[in-house]
């Protein structure tokens, strides 16, 4: 969900050369209401495309059977694929490309989609995650597919009407309608890099993955979350804006992964109470530098407050965490920081933001597992203090060997036989270093050593 904001040259990934083919509605559409009253406000042929362009998703997983005592005649049960969950997915290419959710299809081991108004199923192959934005790309082996439009997230408004349309319940395709309610939305709690649309469009379970679209069926999000205490709808949904579907799933099918720059502060915005102390009331107020990161080789310190990047205002923590993942590794970013309430420029060349995802091709206990840096943001999630040092354990697929051998999610990696570790690459050495012979490898969890040993 959030409209990716507009960036400097240096700050925003140029999308006029990649490859992907994507169709574009107008940039600026004329927003009017009905003129008679004779007329019947209709949106059929704003919306009939769009429908096409939404499919239906299910995914199975693989459940082992579990041992057990069972009374006499009753057949043990057996494993195999099993549903897993139900969503929808938007094809963005006539060659078979589709945008979902990561958690419509994350740790499935089946997906598969049905075209909008047919009945035949596809095996669909994934291409690539991102559960930083909850977005994911998979593929079917089809031609001539109806692929959406974009809509331009800079000509949103608030009291625009919109569609849902998607698959809730698993009932099939429908649309419902609404407005935008707000945009820019943070804070939710759901994704790393939140900057959601929100709507009263009813979206329920099984929208997820869905397009949501203005009146002319243009995408302008992808639906991803709904506040509810039951469960249905409520009124309050959030979906991912367009601009940064396209730059996500331009990066997944052109890398396989999205790539973000990495500057290491924690930070925060510019409360009531710290207004008192600096000139510029927006920007985003640094709390914390981490040791070696491209943050302290600029030269930044606690206190200081980020007002501006490349040229471009920092309104708030948000905006620099979007403008900062926007740009690539290595690359040169000027920041605008007011220290003592005086005006400074510093240089910072970004580092990247390593995620290891151990694969196939990787030691068959690390399949599954997730693994970040041991960054601000991480440490304060899962309220690690800051004098361990180490990685990040952020997910593990269920019933793998990783989670048999003893590992959960929130362990800090912290020692691999002799070898501390200290960030991904200590990790990946370690584990070249020791490949053939069993390991011992130390966790911090929560607060708590423990000693796992993996052969």
């Amino acid at each position: 969900m959030k409209k990716l904001l507009a960036m400097t040259s240096l700050c925003m990934v140029a999308l006029s050369g990649f490859a992907v083919d994507f169709k574009l509605a107008d940039p600026n559409p004329k927003h009017v209401a009905p003129t008679s009253a004779d007329e019947v406000l209709s949106f059929h042929e704003g919306i009939k495309d769009a429908v096409k362009s939404v499919v239906n998703i299910s995914t199975k997983k693989m459940v082992r059977p579990q041992g057990g005592y069972y009374p006499p005649f009753h057949p043990m049960p057996r494993g195999g694929l099993r549903p897993y969950s139900l969503g929808s997915g938007v094809i963005l290419t006539e060659d078979g490309y589709i945008v979902t959710n990561n958690h419509v299809i994350e740790n499935a081991d089946d997906i598969t989609v049905t075209l909008p108004g047919s009945q035949e199923e596809y095996k669909a192959k994934l291409i690539g995650t991102d559960k930083e934005s909850d977005l994911a790309v998979i593929k079917i082996d089809a031609k001539g597919l109806t692929p959406i439009k974009l809509a331009n997230a800079d000509s949103l408004r608030v009291g625009d009407v919109v569609f849902a349309v998607g698959n809730p319940f698993g009932v099939g395709e429908s649309v419902t309608q609404g407005i935008i309610s707000a945009l820019n939305k943070n804070r939710v709690g759901v994704n790393q890099y939140e900057n959601f649309i929100q709507t009263d469009a009813s979206i329920n379970p099984g929208n997820s993955g869905g397009a949501l679209v203005d009146s002319r069926g243009a995408l302008i999000g992808i639906n991803a979350v709904i506040i509810s205490r039951s469960g249905g709808n409520n009124g309050i949904g959030f979906a991912i804006p367009v601009d940064m579907v396209k730059n996500i799933t331009t990066n997944l099918i052109e890398h396989g992964k999205v790539t973000r720059g990495y500057i290491g502060v924690s930070i925060s915005d510019v409360t009531k109470d710290y207004k008192s102390v600096y000139n510029h009331k927006k920007g985003a107020v640094v709390l914390s530098v981490e040791a070696n990161s491209p943050a302290e080789k600029a030269g930044l310190k606690r206190g200081d407050l980020i007002f501006d990047v490349n040229g471009k205002r920092i309104k708030n923590a948000t905006d620099l965490k979007q403008c900062i993942a926007a740009c690539k590794p290595n690359e040169k970013v000027t920041l605008g920081v007011e220290r003592d309430k005086k005006n400074l420029k510093m240089s910072a060349v970004l580092a990247s933001r390593d995620v290891l995802e151990f694969d196939k091709n990787t030691q068959e206990v690390f399949k599954g597992m997730r693994i970040v840096p041991l960054t601000g943001q991480a440490r304060y999630q899962y309220r690690i203090p800051p004098y361990i040092e180490g990685v990040l354990i952020e997910d593990i697929k269920p019933m793998s060997k990783a989670e048999r051998v003893g590992f959960q999610a929130g362990d800090v990696i912290i020692q691999i036989e002799d070898d501390p570790i200290a960030s991904i690459q200590d990790l990946q050495h370690a584990l070249q270093k020791y490949k053939k012979q069993p390991k011992r490898i130390y966790v911090n969890r929560y607060g708590t050593i423990l000693m796992l040993v993996i052969k």
